[in-house]
This record gives structure tokens, C-alpha cells and sequence, in this order.
């Protein structure tokens, strides 16, 4: 198990004025809106999510730094726990041909817009009860999504993934290090229910036997 950043270039080249966050919209409404995982999440007003979840290709770096570290090869198979609309598996295929994706997503709203091509490859399900036989992925993984979850799901999720994957496991989640990131991640999250500190989240880990890498997202 190692920490091993392939998101922060993504996470940093986004700009967020926390303050606006809580003042220009009743935060509560605005979480409300988005832990519906529908529309207004994914392609509503920015205020409650995204703004517009448009490919734009900013996750094909992200997906070709996980293929050679992992040394992934055609023929390999995937899974993103919280793919979306499914374009980092978009890009997984782009950057190697012949390797096998597979997604899945608690929102039925991103999985009907996913991108087409991918769309054979995703369903609608839960993290923490995964539609797969034991060790059916090389490679498995869980961008930005387990810390939605509350601890009893979060437990079954880390356990679900380390079930289906063969060797290679890798999640990204949002922490704190300290006060000031403590009160950004608050401003700026909208679906967050585990606030975690890096230290938290190494016992989260230990508790469930998971034994895939691991990279943190602060809002510095």
C-alpha cells in the first residue's frame, strides 16, 4: 500500500472562491440539490455542482499515468467505483487500446448521459455492493466518491473493492490537515459525509483490510 498522487494536477487546476460557496446560494438547499445525484448535480448551476460535466479530455493524463505505473496491458480489465459519466474510462481506452472497462455509478442521471462509448461498459449500483465475482479487475478504482459515503457503507465499499480487484487498488478521497482545509473542505463540498483527517483515513483502511494505494485531495 503507498500514497501515489495521479489527481492533484486535475483538482488544482480548478479555481473556488470558498466564501461564495455558503453566501451566494443557502448551502443546505444547494446539498440538498446535489445528493440527489440528477441533474442539477451533474449539468444544473455550478452552485450545486458541476456547472456542466463536459468531457474535455483533462483525464486522459490521469489515465496514462495509472496504466504505466500499473503496467496495465491490452486485454486487462478496469473498474471505476464512481465513474460518472464515465470519461476517465473514455480515456483509459483512448490511451490503451484492446484494455476492458468497466464503471459503475450510484446515479442513474450520469449513467444515461454518459459517453456513448462507454456506455455498454457502465451501470447503476452501489459501492458498497459490488456487481462482480471475487478478483474479476486488474486494476480497480474509486476517484472522489467513497468519502459521499457514511462510515457502515464506507466499511462495506473499502471491503467490496478489495474483493473484486485482483492486485492493483487505488482511491482518491477529501481530507484536512488542519483548520483552514478543515473549514475549506466544509465551504466547498456538497455531498461529503466523511470528514476525515489523513490519519482517520489510514484507520479506515487498517479496520477494513484494504490494501490498494491511496491519494489525498486538500483544499488548501
Amino acid at each position: 500500500m503507498a500514497y501515489v498522487d495521479f489527481v492533484s494536477l486535475v483538482h488544482k487546476s480548478t479555481k473556488r472562491d470558498y466564501l461564495a460557496r455558503v453566501t451566494e446560494f443557502p448551502k443546505a438547499e444547494a446539498a440538498k440539490k446535489a445528493k440527489k445525484f440528477d441533474f442539477d448535480y451533474w449539468d444544473g448551476d455550478r452552485r450545486w455542482g458541476y456547472g456542466g460535466y463536459r468531457y474535455d479530455g483533462r483525464w486522459q493524463k490521469v489515465a496514462k499515468a495509472m496504466i504505466d505505473h500499473y503496467q496495465i496491458k491490452p486485454g486487462q480489465r478496469i473498474l471505476d467505483v464512481g465513474c460518472g459519466k464515465g470519461f476517465l474510462l473514455y480515456d483509459f481506452m483512448q490511451v490503451l487500446p484492446g484494455v476492458e472497462v468497466c464503471g459503475i455509478d450510484i446515479s442513474d442521471y450520469a449513467i444515461t448521459h454518459c459517453k456513448e462509448e462507454v456506455r455498454p461498459y457502465v451501470r447503476v449500483a452501489n459501492a458498497n455492493d459490488l456487481p462482480f465475482a471475487d478478483k474479476s479487475f486488474d486494476l480497480v478504482l474509486s476517484i472522489t466518491t467513497l468519502h459521499n459515503l457514511y462510515c457502515y457503507d464506507l466499511f462495506k465499499a473499502l471491503k467490496e473493492m478489495e474483493r473484486v480487484g485482483k492486485k492493483h487498488k487505488y482511491m482518491c478521497v477529501e481530507s484536512y490537515r488542519n483548520e483552514d482545509e478543515k473549514v475549506n473542505l466544509m465551504y466547498w463540498q456538497l455531498t461529503c459525509e466523511c470528514f476525515l483527517t489523513p490519519q482517520e483515513w489510514e484507520w479506515w483502511f487498517k479496520l477494513t483490510g484494504y490494501t490498494g494505494d491511496h491519494s489525498l485531495i486538500y483544499f488548501e
